[in-house]
């Protein structure tokens, strides 16, 4: 039977997509399964209520779904699923489950034989992909970096080196700090841009290179940030290059394993390409 199989004359979990600065963003479609919904499960039940007031609804009920809790209303998500009600997911703006919560509960409901459907609509790190005119037919999605210790650089080092458009997000107050972070990792003539409160009154596109935007927004700024950085010059690496990395890397005392992932991180080098090289070093 498959994991995922759906069971027939049941509720469904929409995942609904909210404006991220302007309201008139909202779609038809998403009033409607809004207003129809038997609960509306969302991070914060005042900006919810607050929307929802704003768009003349009113919910029948609040669920708290925020990344504390979402696997604990799993359950009664499900209840109200079986007994033919329709619920809705909602993040604080945008689409759920992007940087949002959510995944895990898609995943609760969908495990559980439940039908899940999408009502697509504003998402900010599309939009800014969009808007900072940075190469579009490939990109990835990093959400928000680690704040500090080797995760981030761990993360900052993988964005360096990553070919496609990355796309980050960041608060006003670290915008300065991640800024100059990437400047250091990736050169402070990567192509970029910072896109502060998109669709709202005072948004703001700003585009250059790294060390530009650093020095740019040097001060104190307001409001949701996302960043677009550049893909990375793609240079040839020799294998001679990538054995004598991988011998100082396994002379260090770290596993095999560790070192083929961390050789390919930081070099930008294939994984299967650097474990073919790393059996070499062990002959």
């Amino acid at each position: 039977m498959n994991e995922f199989a759906e069971k027939t004359g049941q509720g469904t979990l929409y995942l609904v997509a909210t404006p991220i600065g302007n309201l008139g963003d909202i779609s038809q479609r998403a009033r409607e399964i809004l207003e129809k919904a038997e609960a509306v499960a969302c991070e914060d039940t005042r900006r919810t209520g607050k929307l929802l007031e704003l768009l003349g609804l009113r919910a029948r009920r609040l669920l708290v779904a925020n990344e504390h809790t979402e696997v604990l209303v799993g359950p009664t998500v499900v209840e109200l699923l079986g007994q033919g009600q329709d619920v809705a997911l909602v993040s604080d703006a945008g689409t759920p489950a992007i940087s949002d919560p959510g995944e895990r509960l898609v995943k609760y409901v969908l495990a559980q034989g439940y039908k899940v459907s999408v009502v697509p609509g504003p998402t900010a790190a599309v939009a800014a992909l969009v808007l900072s005119g940075l190469p579009s037919n490939r990109w990835v999605m990093e959400g928000f970096l680690p704040r500090k210790g080797k995760e981030r650089e761990a993360r900052l080092a993988s964005v360096a080196v990553e070919a496609r458009t990355t796309v980050l997000f960041e608060s006003a107050r670290r915008l300065k700090a991640t800024l100059d972070d990437l400047v250091n990792f990736c050169g402070g003539d990567r192509p970029a841009a910072v896109m502060r409160e998109l669709t709202k009154l005072y948004e703001e596109s700003a585009r250059g290179t790294l060390a530009e935007l650093a020095a740019r927004f040097s001060g104190d700024v307001k409001g949701e940030i996302a960043i677009v950085v550049g893909g990375a010059p793609q240079i040839e690496i020799d294998d001679e290059v990538v054995l004598e990395a991988l011998q100082m890397e396994l002379e260090s005392g770290v596993t095999r394993r560790a070192a083929i992932d961390h050789i390919s991180a930081t070099l930008g080098v294939a994984r299967n390409r650097v474990y073919a090289l790393a059996l070499e070093v062990g002959e």
